[in-house]
């Protein structure tokens, strides 16, 4: 007998009948004769209406209630499904976050996992039930209910797979597996049998939205095997495994695209040791994440500082970076939104050179100005204007064959 995470998203449990769907499919996986966590999320655009209702009592929305509020989305799903497959004769029992032992640090609306101790999960599954967890959510060191930020439940089924020893986790969505690229933008972009966990931890960071970068971060830390499938067919999906379980023949894996992209600029920076420091500290202390960075060529002991970040930062961020204009004597800032970032990524890079001349090629036969670049071993970014982002996809997409 062995054990199987599943985790379904919100368009996949997002009415009753969609819920009998998912019902279905875990009594399949009861029958071929393994025992089943279930990871579901909040139906639909359940976290998107209970945002906007709590929008309606004001401009003051603390982040501890925003977290009480929201985490009953996902406790709704998760005793849905129990009562489905209990009418369906499968023995089921739904726990929250912190019931299944899920605690995590104590920051609001982002909260890491720091521990998971399933005590009960096993028992009820010791008792034949499939275990219906509701994701997205623990507990943290003060008793509080915790979320784990947008795509959270991502990382519940992952740390869940991790801590049970499943022998896979299954991350349903209402897409079939990984594509070389958006299918929505490339009609002729093709599903992936397997890719490595760096693969898509690049992809997953670079804004493919399959999967969430910390559900990847932890499959790759505990060597958990992550299938993401469609709820909707029985088609197997797309493999994430160690790079070592796979073929290193394609050179291009992928191509991914991110709208939610600022740049951020600081004007005549003096050069001195500290300086780099106290910009990104100031960010990183107001929980802002910086991606790209270039630093301009040095003139007269000063020289310019260019940084993107997500563009829902922007508001957060502008107040931190021209207070910190003043405090090290920058000349001034400046800021850019209507950008993208598309991307490259390949394990194969690593040995085939001239792949990022060919992408930077590929832009500029489009007539696509590119503003920033950043690499690393197995991929290369680009920022450019957002207006070209699907002439950029498809162009870079055909150019390497995908």
């Amino acid at each position: 007998m062995g054990l199987v995470v599943q985790k379904f998203g919100g368009s996949s449990v997002a009415t009753i009948d969609k819920i009998k769907n998912v019902a279905s499919r875990v009594i399949s996986e009861l029958d071929n004769g393994n025992q089943v966590v279930v990871v579901v999320s909040a139906m639909g655009d359940t976290t998107d209406d209970l945002i906007a209702l709590a929008q309606k009592t004001g401009k003051d929305l603390s982040d501890r209630e925003m977290d009480m509020l929201l985490t009953t989305g996902e406790q709704q799903s998760a005793a849905l499904l129990a009562l489905t497959l209990h009418n369906m004769g499968c023995p089921a029992i739904s726990l929250t976050g912190w019931q299944s032992g899920i605690a995590t640090d104590a920051i609001h609306t982002r909260a890491r996992i720091s521990e998971i101790k399933p005590d009960r999960i096993h028992q009820e599954l010791a008792q034949g039930k499939v275990v219906v967890v509701a994701g997205y959510q623990g507990i943290s060191p003060e008793g509080d209910l915790t979320t784990l930020g947008r795509g959270g439940s991502d990382t519940t089924a992952v740390a869940l797979a991790a801590v049970l020893g499943a022998d896979i986790c299954d991350i349903y969505t209402d897409v079939a597996g990984v594509y070389t690229a958006d299918p929505r933008i490339v009609k002729e972009a093709s599903k992936l049998d397997v890719i490595s966990y760096d693969e898509m931890l690049e992809l997953a960071s670079l804004g493919a939205v399959v999967l969430q970068p910390r559900a990847v971060e932890f499959a790759m830390h505990y060597n958990v095997t992550v299938q993401v499938r469609s709820s909707f067919s029985r088609e197997k999906g797309t493999l994430v495994v160690e790079v070592g379980k796979m073929e290193q023949d394609r050179v291009v894996s992928g191509v991914a695209h991110d709208l939610n992209v600022a740049k951020v600029a600081l004007f005549d920076v003096p050069d001195r040791p500290g300086i780099a420091q106290a910009v990104f500290k100031a960010l990183a202390d107001v929980g802002i994440n910086v991606d790209m960075i270039v630093q301009a060529a040095m003139r007269d002991e000063r020289n310019d500082i260019a940084f993107t970040i997500a563009k829902d930062d922007l508001p957060r961020a502008l107040p931190v970076v021209e207070r910190v204009c003043r405090e090290i004597g920058a000349s001034g800032t400046a800021y850019g939104e209507d950008l993208a970032k598309v991307s490259i990524v390949g394990a194969g890079m690593m040995s085939n050179p001239g792949v990022a001349a060919a992408m930077f090629e590929t832009l500029a036969n489009e007539g696509i100005n590119i503003q920033m670049i950043s690499t690393s071993e197995i991929k290369v970014s680009c920022i450019i204007e957002a207006a070209a982002i699907e002439r950029a996809v498809k162009a870079i997409h055909a150019r390497f064959n995908l």
